[in-house]
């Protein structure tokens, strides 16, 4: 069988506001934005950005300058996007979530001037406010008419600001800080131009010009969801259907009552609708396109999924650093269970012997590395991290993974998540496969502990689902079934639920910080 790729792409030197403004042009009475029942044309959203734009201006931001967007999904945020895109200013995405000293971090590290967060939020600011050098703080309402009166101007900017697509930077975008303190990534408006356009390649589905409806829960503030739902669906005229946060009952209604044809998701949202389509055989057959990323997607839940709904998840892969998409698996093509398919047009990927950097052959595991115009600028203010994770035009990912002989590939786990029992390699997310077979197991997630003997073993957390009677003996022994000793868990724990980041991603990070505490 040949080797699958994508053809390779035009990706014009483009600034984002640009393909905004050609979206405005296109498709200016399409609906850009759907959220609690009320509706947005790419004119009206368009002509909220530049007014927005205006009262930013007034107010001393100038280009170059970062601005801060602490929203969770709303109109508002894409309106202040944009805005600040228009003005030649650099968008600087932070979580909601964050704790007074971890939004005290990305504002110091960032050099952030001005700050638009939810008007809920401003009490985290007031904590830290004097350790930063923000001038400006606009409070967004949900309340009455949800505007930022603050910036609204009554005037629209008539003229975006020019800036270098290459070499200019449109978002610092902070990575998950899994391996240790977030770094800001620098991404360009080539980056995410690109990323879009390569993204929209692969994704080509049966609906019509300008009518895709995209069912937005992942945040936009993660680089998932900014590129693969927001960035994405503007450029192909479609209609945003924003949800500010996954509530399985609330996302199964809103499926219900518009009708999406395309869900970009993670594994947490699909364990999540799976359970409950299970009791209420919702209606999914409008879906045209699923899609999953920011974790490993469990073989068994995407099988499960796919048969009981008749819909078909694609499982990709991105990170901060890459805007966030470089692989996925095709919409067209032959989709492998367990891959992240392949490299998206013009994208390079190798994988490489961690100790020499040489690329090994089909289905040796080492480290993933990428090469293509999605490729961040680097690190902000952080030369020597650049210099680690860059090198020779090549992103090194951290993550451990394998090409079979089709191109396909598959990720095994992240470098610092290995772990090594008696000698020997064990990949988490194979004995989280396994796992997730059981019919009484919700989530899992695999981490090593300290072992005397051993050196490393293997640990299990397990949520079980409601009503289960599982025992740690019935875990061990489906291990067997399906394991080598060595991979098989030591260790169970049974817990209420896994820590997750906003977006859903399992926080591994947290479940090692607690075993070295106790």
């Amino acid at each position: 069988m040949a080797v699958f790729h994508y053809k390779s792409i035009e990706l014009p030197e483009q600034t984002l506001i640009e393909m905004m403004m050609e979206s405005v042009t296109t498709y200016k009475d399409n609906v850009a934005i759907t959220f609690a029942g009320k509706t947005f044309t790419y004119e009206t959203l368009f002509d909220l950005s530049k007014r927005v734009a205006t009262g930013l201006a007034e107010q001393g931001v100038n280009k170059g300058d970062r601005i801060g967007l602490m929203l969770p999904n709303c109109p508002q945020y894409v309106i202040s996007y944009f805005a600040t895109l228009y003005l030649g200013a650099t968008v600087v995405q932070i979580n909601p979530l964050y704790k007074p000293a971890e939004l005290a971090h990305v504002l110091k590290d960032a050099e952030v001037k001005a700050i638009i967060m939810l008007d809920q939020l401003v009490p985290v600011y007031e904590v830290i406010k004097n350790e930063t050098q923000v001038i400006l703080v606009a409070a967004v309402s949900f309340e009455g008419s949800g505007s930022f009166d603050l910036l609204l101007n009554s005037i629209p900017l008539k003229k975006p600001e020019e800036v270098d697509p290459v070499e200019d930077v449109a978002v610092i975008q902070y990575t998950g800080g899994t391996t240790g303190r977030s770094k800001g990534a620098m991404l360009t408006h080539y980056n995410l131009v690109s990323n879009t356009l390569q993204t929209a390649a692969t994704q080509e589905s049966n609906q019509g010009e300008g009518s895709e409806r995209v069912l937005t829960i992942i945040p936009l503030f993660h680089v998932y969801g900014m590129t693969s739902a927001m960035n994405l669906t503007l450029f192909l005229g479609g209609n945003m259907i924003l949800l500010p946060r996954f509530d399985v009952e609330e996302t199964a209604k809103a499926i219900e009552m518009y009708r999406p044809t395309s869900f970009p998701g993670v594994p947490t949202m699909y364990i999540a609708l799976l359970d409950y389509f299970r009791k209420h055989h919702m209606d999914l057959s409008m879906l045209n396109v699923c899609t999953s990323g920011s974790a490993p997607m469990p073989v068994e839940v995407m099988r499960q999924f796919n048969e009981l709904t008749g819909t078909t998840i694609l499982e990709g892969f991105g990170l901060s650093e890459a805007s966030p998409v470089t692989h996925r698996n095709p919409l067209q093509g032959k989709q492998k269970a367990g891959s992240i398919g392949v490299s998206l047009p013009n994208t390079e990927s190798k994988i490489v012997d961690i100790a020499t950097e040489q690329e090994l052959k089909a289905n040796e595991v080492g480290e993933l590395i990428i090469r293509g115009p999605q490729i961040m600028k680097g690190y902000y203010n952080l030369s020597q991290e650049t210099a680690n994770a860059l090198r020779n035009g090549w992103l090194f990912t951290g993550d451990l993974a394998r090409r079979d002989e089709d191109g396909y590939f598959y990720i095994v786990g992240r470098k610092k998540e290995l772990i090594i029992a008696s000698g020997y390699n064990v990949y988490p997310i194979e004995i989280e496969d396994v796992l997730y077979r059981m019919e009484g197991i919700q989530e899992a997630a695999v981490i090593g502990v300290p072992d005397e003997y051993r050196g490393e073993t293997v640990k299990a957390f397990i949520v079980k689902k409601q009503g289960s009677q599982l025992s740690e003996e019935d875990i061990v022994e489906h291990c067997k079934q399906h394991l080598a000793a060595f991979k098989i868990p030591k260790q169970i724990a049974f817990i209420k639920e896994l820590p997750k980041t906003a977006v859903g991603k399992i926080l591994k990070r947290e479940l090692v910080r607690a075993q070295i505490k106790n």
